[in-house]
């Protein structure tokens, strides 16, 4: 059997094409980890300034409950 030269052309196009969309869906893969990573970062990064607004809210109720005890002065 003789293969002409638009067959191998075809043949490795066809194959280029498959390397191309197996490509594409692991860069949608890696995509949709990358989303699932930044949501959660976010989420931690919310908490952590939540705690921070709380411990900023806590301190200066201490500040204040120092201050009218007559505590913060030397």
């Amino acid at each position: 059997m003789i293969i002409s030269p638009d067959q191998v052309r075809n043949l490795v196009l066809e194959k280029q094409i498959e390397q191309m969309e197996e490509e594409k869906m692991n860069l949608r893969l890696d995509m949709d980890v990358q989303k699932l990573e930044i949501e959660k970062l976010r989420k931690v990064k919310n908490k952590a300034e939540g705690d921070l607004d709380s411990l900023k809210t806590d301190y200066k109720k201490l500040c204040f409950s120092m201050r009218t005890a007559g505590l913060g002065k030397t």
